[in-house]
Parts: C-alpha cells; sequence; structure tokens
C-alpha cells in the first residue's frame, strides 16, 4: 500500500494567470484556487508577493523561462504536471498574466488530456492591457484607433520573426507586442517598411503595475533608440500608436506616495493583511514573507483554570499584549464562556493594533497605556491598582519581561503571567533574502522584536548590514540594531506611521526627491 495520501485517485490541474505582476490584480477564482493547492509549479513571472497566498505547507517548483535560459524546457514541465496529478494532488500551473495569451497553456494541456486528467483553466489579467493601463494608455480610444491587436515579439525556433507587417500598419490598431524587447528593431524597421509614419507614438512599459514600472515614450522611429539609452529590458511592454501618446497625460502610478518602494513585510500570516493592504493603497509593491507562526499552547491547563477563576470575578485586571493574545484568549474563552467571562473586570491593551482585535470582539479596552510598550503599560496600570488585586496576563511564551517588572512594584497584587502561545520560526524558501533586500528601493518591515529575530533566524547566511528596516517601538528597533540593520523607527506604536516612517525613509535615501 502507498504512503502517499492521494495515491489512490487521479488529481486535477489547474492553469491559473497570475496577472502582471500586481498581486492584487490576480483573480478571486485564482486566490481561492492557490489556497487549496498541493503543488504549485511557478514561472519566473510571478512575483514575490504573489507567494504569500500559497499554504505554507504546498510544495513549489520553480519552472520559470526567460529568453535563453530555461530552468525546464516545455516538455518536462508538462511531463512534471502529469506526474503531479497522477500522485492525486491539487496541482497549480501559476503562469505570468493569462495562461492563454502566449502563455503556451494549450500545450500544456495535451498531455493531461491524453491521460485523462481533470483541469481547469482560470484567467488572468494579461500584461498587454494592464500594463498598459498603469502606464494611462487606453489600447482603445474612439478618437484614435478602431482597436488593439496584441502580438508576439518572441522569435521562432529557426530564428525568424513571422509578422506581417503590412497588415499590422493598415489595421489602425493600437498594437502591442509582448516578449518583443529583443526583436524591437526588427519590429519598427517593419513597421516603418510597411508605410506607417515614424514620427507615431510609442510606449515602453517595463515591469508593468509592479513597483518597478518604468515608461519610456518616444515616436517609432526613435523607439529603439530611446530603448537602448535608457538601457531598457524585459519583462516589457511595447505599445504602438497614437493611443500611445496620451502616456503622459494619463500616467497615475507615479502620482501614488509609495510608487517605486517593495516592502517586505514580515508578520505573522494571519496579521499581515492590513498592513499589506495599506502600503498597497499607496502604491508600494508589497511582498509577505512571514517569518513568524503563532502557535497556541495545546491543552493549556493554566489558562484554562484562569478562565474558570475568570468566570467566578477572581481577576480585577485582564491585561492584552498583542492581537495574537487577544485570538487565543478569546479562542479559549469561547469555548467553555463567552464575553459576559470579562463583565466583572476591567481590560488594558497594550496599543491600538491589539485595542482594534479587541473591538471586533465587542470590548473597548479601559486602559491603553501613553506609549504603547510594556514597560510603559506596567507603570501606568501599575498607579491603577489597588493591594489584593489579581491580574491576568494571557501572552506569548517570550514575553516582554519588562511589563511584569513594574506590575511587581505594586503592593499585594497577584501576577497569573500565562503563556498562551509561543511564536515560532520559519522561512521561505522561494524567497532570495540577500537580493531582495539589497535592492536599494526595498524595504523590511517589523513590527516586533520577534518578528526581527525570526527573520534572522529564517536567513542567518545573509548580511543583516544590508536590511533597511522600519520597525515600531524601541525594543523592535534594538533588536533590529542588534543585527546590524539600518533602522527608522515609527513616531506612534501603530501600522500607519508605520507606513508614513517608510515614505519618510524612501525620501531621505533618494536624497529628497523619489520622483
Amino acid at each position: 500500500m502507498s504512503n502517499n495520501k492521494h495515491a489512490d485517485k487521479k488529481g486535477k490541474v489547474w492553469l491559473v494567470g497570475a496577472g502582471p505582476g500586481e498581486m492584487s490584480l490576480i483573480t478571486l477564482k485564482g486566490r481561492d484556487v492557490l489556497a487549496e493547492a498541493d503543488v504549485v509549479v511557478y514561472d519566473a513571472l510571478v512575483r514575490g508577493g504573489m507567494m504569500s497566498l500559497i499554504p505554507g505547507e504546498a510544495e513549489l517548483i520553480y519552472a520559470g523561462k526567460r529568453a535563453g535560459r530555461h530552468t525546464m524546457k516545455q516538455e518536462e514541465i508538462n511531463a512534471l504536471l502529469l506526474e503531479k496529478a497522477l500522485e492525486g494532488k491539487k496541482v497549480v500551473r501559476l503562469k505570468g498574466g493569462d495562461p492563454f495569451v502566449f502563455g503556451r497553456g494549450g500545450e500544456e494541456l495535451e498531455l493531461l488530456v491524453q491521460n485523462g486528467i481533470d483541469f481547469e483553466i482560470v484567467p488572468g489579467v494579461t500584461s498587454a492591457f494592464a500594463a498598459s493601463a498603469y502606464a494611462g494608455i487606453p489600447v482603445t480610444h474612439r478618437d484614435f484607433c478602431r482597436g488593439v491587436s496584441v502580438i508576439t515579439g518572441h522569435r521562432r525556433s529557426n530564428g525568424s520573426l513571422d509578422l506581417d507587417f503590412r497588415a499590422l500598419a493598415a489595421t489602425g490598431n493600437t498594437l502591442v507586442f509582448l516578449m518583443g524587447m529583443s526583436t524591437m528593431e526588427i519590429i519598427t524597421d517593419g513597421l516603418i517598411g510597411a508605410g506607417m509614419a515614424g514620427d507615431t507614438p510609442a510606449a515602453i512599459i517595463e515591469k508593468g503595475t509592479t513597483s518597478s514600472q518604468r515608461v519610456l515614450t518616444a515616436d517609432l522611429a526613435h523607439l529603439t533608440e530611446t530603448a537602448k539609452a535608457n538601457n531598457a529590458a524585459a519583462p516589457a511592454v511595447i505599445v504602438i500608436g497614437h493611443a500611445a501618446g496620451l502616456a503622459e497625460r494619463f500616467g497615475w502610478r507615479d502620482s501614488l506616495p509609495l510608487n517605486g518602494v517593495r516592502a517586505v513585510v514580515t508578520r505573522p500570516r494571519e496579521l499581515s493583511s492590513g498592513l499589506a493592504s495599506m502600503l498597497r493603497k499607496k502604491g508600494a509593491e508589497v511582498i509577505e514573507v512571514p517569518v513568524i507562526d503563532i502557535v497556541p499552547v495545546e491543552d493549556n491547563e493554566r489558562l484554562k483554570t484562569a478562565i474558570g477563576q475568570l468566570k467566578e470575578g477572581q481577576y480585577k485586571w485582564v491585561v492584552l499584549t498583542s492581537p495574537s493574545g487577544v485570538r487565543v484568549f478569546f479562542d479559549e474563552l469561547m469555548k467553555t464562556a463567552d464575553v459576559r467571562a470579562l463583565s466583572g473586570c476591567r481590560v488594558a491593551s497594550i496599543g491600538k493594533g491589539t485595542e482594534a482585535e479587541l473591538a471586533k470582539r465587542g470590548i473597548h479596552a479601559d486602559m491603553v497605556p501613553s506609549r504603547y510598550d510594556g514597560r510603559t503599560l506596567g507603570a501606568e496600570l501599575c498607579k491603577l491598582l489597588e493591594p489584593g488585586d489579581r491580574v491576568l496576563i494571557p501572552r506569548a511564551g517570550i514575553g516582554n519581561k519588562a511589563l511584569t517588572e513594574e506590575l511587581s512594584k505594586a503592593e499585594d497584587v497577584i501576577i497569573d503571567d500565562i503563556a498562551t502561545y509561543d511564536t515560532v520560526f520559519r522561512s521561505a524558501a522561494w524567497f532570495d533574502a540577500s537580493k531582495e533586500l539589497a535592492d536599494p528601493d526595498t524595504f523590511a518591515l517589523f513590527t516586533s522584536a520577534s518578528g526581527v529575530r525570526g527573520f534572522v533566524s529564517a536567513y542567518p547566511e545573509m548580511d543583516h548590514s544590508a536590511v533597511k528596516a522600519i520597525c515600531i517601538g524601541a525594543m523592535t528597533a534594538a533588536e533590529a540594531e542588534k543585527h546590524g540593520m539600518r533602522v527608522w523607527i515609527s513616531g506612534e506604536a501603530t501600522l500607519a506611521s508605520l507606513a508614513d516612517r517608510l515614505l519618510e525613509a524612501a525620501v531621505e535615501l533618494a536624497g529628497g526627491d523619489r520622483r
């Protein structure tokens, strides 16, 4: 008998379009399919942010192909999809753009059909239209063109570029070339030779929709010259036609405050979405690389006993020190009681994030310190305590000692500091920390000292002094500095302040002008 739990039945393959680069442009169905995947075979155009949508236990297989550099031949990819499906697994072939727009999706289905493997196609947003839109180029416009043509600039296996330039020039359409950087001169000369005017507007959109997007404009006759002068490189989309001339008027991405910035968010997966969403709205490209997991303590008898005593009214204060602590505590509370168990006590929160997590459960914090750290919380709460009060602190196994040190100064106060969860360090094999964080426009964001420790543990061999760290609070900053990171501290211990500090750091490193 096979040990493979999937071996008794055939699996299924989904060809999923990842979209043009910006993570949020994947479809809802694509996101849902990824969340259920056992195996993900992904290509070179799938950006790092997309990887955060993939379950941590899924098998990741890189099958990237760029011009002249193939990790796997197409036939090998086809065979791999079949092999994994025959093992009974849910296989996602994650492809940049749309799998059926010059994505060789049709070729990858042939072997599956021959072997009776079920499959689905999940369309993606093609870069032909998305990159143009992010550059402010409407590929159709009734004043300028009758339609749009999407053409591959990729050479055939014999080295030729088999295009009917006369027919293309005669359409009057906006012409969008994918994979055309290496053949640009052939394309421009061919179109001019076929009668297209040399002063026709044209544009090159590098790495469209991402933080690295760059738009170069020129007329058709000077497009190749402009590309060479600016060292333009793939992946890029070439747009030719009068609508391309609107890029300078309609280009909108450059106006976003964090345009051009990449933010590596290291928070646990369940906490990262709020910060990631905030940064994306400001124009940053976000890569979610959770370096710690929150693991509740199993069969936590101390916590169960404390909740029983809480219901009996034995505690005067419950102190929550993190959003994760709130979730774990309430998960256990709701197993045997409900929020009425808190009616006889008061609740303290270390900061706004924890306060917001409490508010989701209908609880308003009775006390939030003036400064969001453990020592201030302990010192200010100490002033509110009376002799004989009992305080429950359900929090991480490795908690901030400053909190209990301050509380212990109160007279005749009983402190029950109970570990409710542990932080487990993890790494993401797909994330090349040394390479990514060496980029001058890439920053790492840390919201706790444990996050810094998790990052260092996950990537011990890299030069941590290359990390530009945006930190919440002095303790987080101190941990980052201990490892040689260059540190900026947010003005307040809030996610909004963290995002503001990221912008300030990016402007500072750009010499005051990021444009």
